[in-house]
This record gives C-alpha cells, sequence and structure tokens, in this order.
C-alpha cells in the first residue's frame, strides 16, 4: 500500500464522517489524510491465511481480528492507521464502530513502498497505544517475519522467524508454521528488492 497526502486540515470527526462514504481508504495523521493504494497478490494471499487461521484460533475467546478496513485509532498522536491485521480483545473496543483503540496485536505485510513507513514512524505510533503486546511485520517477498514484543520491563524485543519456523504470538498464545502463513504465495527464487 502508499501513502499520497490529500485533503489536508480535517477535525478527527470531519474525517471519520467523509471517511464513512469514501470509496477509497485514507489515514489520518494529524489533520492531514493519505490516500491507500491497493495491495499485490501476495500481500492480499498472506493477509488472508493469517486472519483464517487467528480468526479459527481466537474463536469463543471475546477477542475480535480486523483485516484491513478497520482504523486503530491513536488519540494522543491525532492519527488514524488502517493495519493490514488487528486483534482486540479488550472490552471496551465494542463500543467504537468504525475504529479501535485498545488492540493487543498489529501485523503489517510489508511491501517496497510502505516498509520504511512501517518499520519507522508507525511502529513509533504505535508503541503509544497502551495495550498493545506484539508488532509483526511480514515480508511478502521472502518466508520472514520480525514480530517484536513488549516485555515485562516495558521494552520492545525483536523475535525473528524464518523459513519452516513456527511463528509465535504470545499475546494470543498462538503459533503456525511459517508455511501456512505463505501458502499459494509464490516467492522469487532469489530475492530482487526492485521487485513488486
Amino acid at each position: 500500500m502508499t501513502l499520497s497526502q490529500s485533503h489536508p486540515d480535517l477535525s478527527p470527526e470531519e474525517y471519520l464522517e467523509t471517511e464513512k462514504s469514501s470509496l477509497i481508504k485514507h489515514e489520518y495523521i494529524q489533520g492531514q489524510i493519505y490516500t491507500i493504494a491497493g495491495a499485490s497478490d501476495a500481500h492480499v494471499t498472506i493477509t488472508t491465511n493469517l486472519v483464517t487461521l487467528l480468526r479459527n484460533h481466537i474463536r469463543g475467546t471475546g477477542c475480535r481480528v480486523y483485516v484491513a478496513d478497520m482504523k486503530v485509532r491513536i488519540e494522543s498522536l491525532n492519527i488514524f492507521y488502517y493495519p493490514d491485521i488487528m486483534v482486540t480483545c479488550d472490552q471496551r473496543d465494542t463500543s467504537f464502530e468504525y475504529f479501535k483503540r485498545y488492540p493487543s496485536l498489529i501485523i503489517e505485510v510489508l511491501s517496497p513502498s510502505t516498509e520504511a513507513l512501517d518499520r519507522g514512524d508507525k511502529f513509533s505510533d504505535y508503541q503509544e497505544l497502551e495495550t498493545l503486546q506484539e508488532y509483526v511485520l511480514i515480508s511478502q517477498n521472502r518466508q520472514r517475519v520480525d514480530c517484536f514484543r513488549h516485555n515485562a520491563e516495558g521494552r520492545w524485543e525483536l523475535y525473528g522467524y524464518r523459513a519452516n519456523q513456527k511463528l509465535e504470538l504470545a499475546s494470543l498464545n498462538f503459533s503456525c508454521y511459517l508455511n501456512d502463513v505463505y501458502e499459494d504465495v509464490s516467492i522469487p527464487d532469489t530475492f530482487n528488492p526492485t521487485s513488486v
């Protein structure tokens, strides 16, 4: 997904109202809105695979999984993002229809145009969410997952997963093999960062 600036200086309320009827999605960063571009086949397939696995795992627990069309609100920074996948287990989120404020897990599938933002500013912004326990970045060009886990000392620790390894998400007591995440995804034999 790609961001490009559009329509400056909206209030959060104006943004939420216009987004309800918009044919395209926009993220909101301190009064500025940014158009989100479409996603690749690999991006959509990885997202679908993981949402299916997570939904089956959390069924009946009171947790909810959201994909791509649900916003997360970072109120302290005046930001709304559309994570690729978000899970909330906090009952306070049931009162918000168009966004969530208390996710425990956020997952972004990386693309060349968004990787720097997802690893940098977005990760920094997501750290303002008091309930966030894990932030996961998934490559679509190779079997690689980086899971940042909030530890007891308040620091973010990196857990890296590679091909044929088992992905562990402590926030949901969930695990699966990376082969399941990447099922039906064509990965090039040689990784070329300029492709896709």
